[in-house]
């Protein structure tokens, strides 16, 4: 069975990919599908998500939508599947660089309100 996908929004599962927003340097919080946004102050939270899959389908949207691969948002997703996959520390300064960037998106009018 085939589908017809529009060139200009295509998926690899439930999350739309929009390729003309695509590496941009702004994100519109408005932009960033629910389950994304979900993900992504969850992983600021006290209690972050703990399965690697979920966390890096975040970081997949955060490097197609965001900075690619020096966007905060994918840079702490990918640090914090590393820490779940090792069991090792995870870099704090990166930790505060992100919920810097995550008031700078929208998300919070300060860090301390993500967590």
């Amino acid at each position: 069975m085939s589908q017809q996908q529009n060139p200009s929004d295509i998926s690899i599962d439930q999350i739309p990919i929009d390729l003309p927003s695509t590496q941009t340097s702004e994100v519109d919080p408005a932009d960033v599908p629910e389950e994304i946004q979900s993900i992504t102050c969850g992983l600021a939270s006290e209690h972050p998500p703990t399965n690697p899959l979920v966390v890096l389908k975040a970081a997949r949207w955060w490097y197609i939508h965001g900075k690619g691969g020096t966007d905060p948002a994918f840079q702490w997703a990918i640090e914090w599947a590393r820490h779940l996959a090792t069991d090792t520390p995870s870099d704090v300064e990166q930790f505060d660089e992100y919920l810097e960037y995550l008031v700078t998106v929208g998300f919070a009018d300060e860090p301390h309100e993500l967590r």
